[in-house]
């Protein structure tokens, strides 16, 4: 372990930028990622256009994430059965197909509804494939006793875009149009591209497998189920995804039903909660890696949850920005906890199908609570919707502290779920 590396401190929350592949995919993933959540913002506002109705923004949301969720399984296998660098080489160039069909579609005057929710599903379908090998791939870059400041790093770059795209993204919005959003996300991955082909790592030896799709799934489950802390970061994420994360999909509903504000602020909102992670983000890549990985989850979720609920209460416009700052804040060390637990305790052959499966429990949870808090907030107000949603989300996080689980986060291996008494 080199120095650095062992003294948790402001010093070492760059200490991952001195490899110089890490340094290379981060700053390419930051200009990919923006272009990413300008569309993000992009495709719900032109939905709510075409509909005015927050259930058919909550219904698109679920096109693009439950194939997500589906495709994320596919996914882990060829992560663990084929270079991860050229997997990404070849998701990224469909995604970027993908982004230039929207622009298409919206350039020829043939933006309905219908279209509009086929390629955000063929999104969806790209992005699943693409996620686990994305994950996994960090793992190439750095050495190990720099991981969770990497990890740490990598969930700040998606924040920072996740702070930038929205904002740009209403601005783009304002000044030039739909059309123009999905041209620039378009754009945005031939930076990663080329990074991509820039970067060179050893190749990996990789083993036949003959299990199937399904038997990896069924495998990684029984794997994950053995062993407490994975199992914990899996309900974790559950959680955040099915009550916490469809937050995101109600924004445009706040914006102009609740708050009555315009495209730009509308894109403030989104960028908000990314804001709030790249302020955190000193805190966490530096001392916050000599902090116990269960108290930076735990005491996240909780942070996380009453911000939400701040949000929905927010009397006016700029209270809401700051809960969601504050929410965005929090959410970073939750979310490079428990992929930081999930890389250090599973083991290489095993990587890539639980990363797939981590990420098929989050994507399928975010477009089912979708749905549903979409429906509800049609029925009786997103205010209403986002207020109980964030209660029970603290319930669920008190739940698991009741039951002792964050505790499981602190290993750096894998511990079974019922270790021998006396250990």
């Amino acid at each position: 372990m080199t120095a650095a590396a062992a003294r948790p401190g402001f010093g070492r929350a760059l200490v991952a930028f001195r490899h110089r592949n890490f340094a290379l995919f981060w700053f390419g993933a930051l200009f990919s990622n923006t272009g990413t959540w300008v569309q993000n913002v992009t495709v719900p506002y032109l939905v709510f256009q075409l509909t005015g109705s927050a259930a058919w923004v909550g219904v698109t949301a679920f096109a693009g994430l439950f194939p997500l969720a589906l495709f994320s399984i596919v996914g882990g296998t060829l992560a663990d059965r084929h270079q991860r660098r050229s997997i990404l080489l070849v998701t990224q160039t469909a995604a970027a197909l993908v982004a230039v069909a929207l622009w298409a579609l919206w350039s020829t005057g043939h933006a309905t509804l219908a279209p509009v929710l086929v390629l955000v599903a063929l999104g969806g379908m790209v992005t699943g494939l693409n996620i686990p090998a994305w994950q996994a791939f960090v793992t190439e870059l750095v050495p190990r006793d720099v991981l969770l400041n990497a990890v740490t790093l990598n969930s700040t770059q998606f924040n920072a875009a996740r702070a930038f795209g929205p904002a740009l993204g209403g601005l783009v919005l304002a000044q030039l149009g739909v059309g123009w959003a999905f041209l620039l996300n378009a754009g945005s991955y031939l930076v990663v591209l080329v990074v991509l082909v820039g970067i060179s790592v050893p190749r990996l030896v990789r083993h036949a497998l003959r299990e199937s799709v399904l038997g990896g799934l069924v495998s990684s489950i029984g794997y994950v189920r053995a062993h407490r802390g994975l199992s914990t970061c899996v309900l974790a994420v559950a959680g955040l995804g099915l009550l916490a994360s469809p937050v995101n999909s109600l924004l445009v509903v706040f914006a102009e039903d609740v708050f009555g504000v315009d495209r730009f602020r509308y894109g403030l909102l989104g960028a908000a909660l990314g804001l709030g992670a790249v302020l955190a983000a000193p805190l966490v890549a530096g001392p916050g890696t000599g902090v116990r990985r269960s108290l930076l989850a735990g005491g996240g979720m909780v942070v996380h949850g009453g911000a939400l609920l701040g949000f929905a209460l927010a009397p006016v416009y700029p209270v809401a920005l700051g809960m969601l700052v504050l929410a965005g804040a929090a959410y970073l060390p939750v979310a490079a906890t428990l992929n930081t637990t999930l890389q250090l305790q599973v083991v290489e052959a095993q990587r890539g199908k639980v990363l797939a499966l981590y990420i098929t429990v989050f994507t399928v949870a975010i477009p089912v609570g979708s749905l549903i808090q979409g429906a509800v907030a049609s029925l009786v107000g997103a205010r209403i919707t986002l207020a109980v949603a964030s209660v029970a989300f603290l319930g669920v996080v008190a739940a698991l502290v009741f039951a002792g689980r964050f505790g499981s986060l602190n290993a750096t291996h894998a511990d079974p779920v019922d270790p021998p008494r006396g250990t």
